[in-house]
């Protein structure tokens, strides 16, 4: 019994979900630092990422590295801040995750087929697509979606659409690995 057990939690780790913990400001005000969540593997297995999605993924710039960021940048889309303000493709896009003052300009980036363009949702400190020497990331560097905050209260991590009420994010640590 014991054996199947850990087995079945090794499968579930693996495969199912992961635990992780927010370490850094770069996506207040929808976590904070010390706020624990859990997040899904099965979105990233049997569907594609929606822009708005909570991503847990591997750091490109060096994949011993977990960061969580919003994905903005769908595959094939062109990315550009101006003022603050994100277009895709010539479009604004509305974020109102998205709290405090606005300011810059990055871009265009043009993302390619099988990568995906983040920001952090405190922008003016947040360490994201901006400034990585490798701009996106790769669908094999991602780990999961956000799904559930679980400490310091239970509740649910939004996406950004219509359906949903927006959230935002943090970095993180898992499994001793810092974000």
């Amino acid at each position: 019994i014991i054996i199947v057990a850990f087995l079945l939690a090794q499968f579930w780790k693996t495969f199912i979900s992961t635990k992780v913990e927010v370490i850094s400001g770069s996506m207040k005000d929808s976590l904070q630092i010390g706020d624990r969540l859990i997040a899904s593997k099965l979105p990233y297995i049997f569907g594609e990422p929606q822009r708005g999605d909570i991503v847990i993924f591997r750091f490109p710039d060096d994949e011993t590295e977990v960061f969580i960021k919003r994905l903005i940048g769908l595959p094939g889309e062109t990315i550009e801040i101006v003022d603050g303000y994100v277009y895709v493709d010539g479009v604004l896009l509305e974020e109102d995750y998205v709290k405090g003052s606005r300011v810059g300009d990055f871009g265009p980036y043009f993302v390619p087929e099988g990568e995906y363009f983040m920001l952090g949702d405190n922008r003016l400190h947040s360490g994201d697509s901006r400034e990585w020497e490798d701009k996106y990331v790769s669908n094999d560097q991602l780990i999961g979606k956000g799904l559930f905050l679980y400490k310091p209260e239970f509740r649910k991590l939004y996406n950004d659409s219509a359906a949903e009420k927006p959230s935002n994010v943090v970095g993180i640590a898992v499994g001793g690995m810092v974000l």
